[in-house]
């Protein structure tokens, strides 16, 4: 396996983002793996375990996640998709359930997130953290666009950049993998997992597959 990358001007000053670089790596990653699994005519939840022997964290993961999630059984609340990615020595699994409708407007019934961050010293906060991050992760998943005209950015604040609000956010699901490792990052990782996730459960309910965000671009019709 070889991982490449190049540099990229957008032409405009950038900074961080919650999850930094991890947000777009699991994003493009994890879509690949989506996309080698369909190509291979395998289970996706399968697909990775059976590529994931070395890595027993993972395992463990994928093993709670399936089961807590209702994976490849019938569900009243859409299509699912998962997705998998370790950032700041925390290994997150996240399973999204998904409908889209006539009009393309995708929406996220439930998340399943399964974390294991090593030893839990708080696990309120760390509950708290992964449903934070899933929201914030959703409103780029499905809104964040941002659009520059003449090198300014359009958007200036709430009125004109859309967030997840209530009545759109999903139930969310947190669990979390008991451990008696030394604690590891609970602030970020549970931002890159959601926007994979749902785009894989985007494609199974519509056949389209997007790999750029927001998806809402991708499925509008």
């Amino acid at each position: 396996t070889r991982f490449s990358q190049v540099a990229y001007d957008p032409g405009v000053p950038i900074s961080i983002w919650r999850s930094v670089g991890n947000s777009y790596n699991a994003f493009v990653v994890e879509s690949f793996i989506d996309e080698l699994a369909y190509a291979a005519n395998e289970d996706p939840l399968t697909f990775r375990r059976e590529r994931l022997q070395q890595h027993p964290r993972h395992l463990v993961v994928l093993k709670q996640l399936e089961q807590l999630s209702g994976w490849g059984r019938k569900s009243s609340q859409g299509h699912q998709g998962i997705a998998i990615f370790e950032s700041f020595g925390t290994v997150v699994g996240q399973v999204a359930n998904v409908s889209v409708n006539d009009k393309g407007i995708i929406r996220v019934h439930k998340v399943t997130c399964v974390i294991d961050c090593g030893t839990a010293v708080n696990p309120d906060i760390v509950k708290q953290q992964m449903e934070s991050a899933i929201i914030f992760g959703l409103t780029a998943a499905l809104y964040g666009e941002i659009n520059i005209d003449n090198g300014r950015i359009k958007q200036s604040n709430f009125h004109d950049y859309r967030m997840l609000t209530l009545a759109d956010s999903p139930d969310i699901e947190v669990h979390i993998i008991e451990s008696g490792d030394e604690p590891s990052g609970i602030g970020e990782p549970g931002t890159p997992v959601i926007a994979p996730a749902v785009a894989h459960a985007v494609f199974v309910a519509t056949g389209k597959r997007s790999l750029a965000l927001p998806l809402r671009l991708s499925f509008r019709r």
